[in-house]
């Protein structure tokens, strides 16, 4: 809002949006203190990097790697997490040129790629704590479909964009990327919920010993004691008003 209003005033040159930061600490900020907000900016770039890299190499190496050969040993283990790491790398810096494609603004990219992973994810975890009927095939069900729908949709946005490859397409395809993706993402969510709720009814009900303590209708009377005396009544007031002013700024902006 601030490099808007001075890009307004004739104060600040401004481009595109993504680049209103980097005007900010361009034209207000001192030379050094400019130094100390870019260190420090760098650092916690290095920071997260370094933890999704882990995370990834960690999730190829215990979930899928450790579980094909049992017996691996611990330098067979690191060397195999090194090499995913690396895979990672490589397979995000060639993504890159196809970041422009599904947004020209970083922000609404990465809103985009939330919306598009987020449903099935929120979908599962709703339903399991609302739902005892959820079990275990519903979940995968949800998640599998919500995951192939959301990438589908995510590679026919970015070949839709692309003219050539556009005018190749049929219709219905390129229909189906250029839909507006938070509408998507509020279909995606009820696509997921339906195969969830579905594929549980269809399937085994969970036993109760795996379910006790987990969801809302399985916690003992002990446990709501609890957790009725963990708030209050101004625990109640703030949600309320936070909800109120949540809803005035959505209702403003899109009248």
């Amino acid at each position: 809002m601030i490099a808007f209003a001075l890009a307004k005033s004739g104060k600040l040159t401004l481009e595109r949006a993504d680049l209103a930061f980097p005007a900010l600490v361009r034209e207000l900020l001192w030379p050094g203190l400019r130094g100390l907000v870019v260190a420090g900016l760098l650092a916690a770039l290095m920071s997260s990097l370094s933890s999704l890299f882990n995370s990834c190499s960690t999730l190829f190496t215990v979930d899928i790697y450790e579980k094909i050969r049992p017996g691996a040993s611990e330098r067979e283990l690191v060397r195999v997490g090194r090499i995913a790491t690396a895979v990672v790398v490589g397979l995000g810096i060639v993504w890159i040129p196809v970041m422009k494609l599904v947004s020209g603004v970083l922000y609404q990219y990465l809103q985009i790629v939330q919306a598009y992973l987020g449903p099935p994810i929120t979908a599962v975890f709703f339903l399991g704590v609302f739902w005892r009927r959820i079990n275990g095939a519903g979940a995968v069900a949800g998640l599998v479909t919500g995951f192939v729908l959301g990438m589908a949709k995510l590679a026919l946005q970015v070949l839709a964009g692309v003219e050539s490859v556009a005018l190749r397409l049929p219709a219905p395809l390129i229909a189906f990327g250029r839909f507006q993706w938070l509408y998507f993402c509020l279909a995606l969510f009820g696509v997921c919920v339906a195969t969830v709720v579905v594929v549980s009814l269809l399937t085994r009900r969970p036993p109760p010993e795996k379910v006790d303590g987990l969801t809302y209708g399985t916690v003992s009377a002990q446990g709501r004691d609890e957790t009725r005396r963990s708030w209050n009544a101004w625990d109640v007031v703030h949600t309320v008003v936070i909800l109120s002013v949540i809803a005035a700024v959505y209702l403003y902006f899109t009248g």
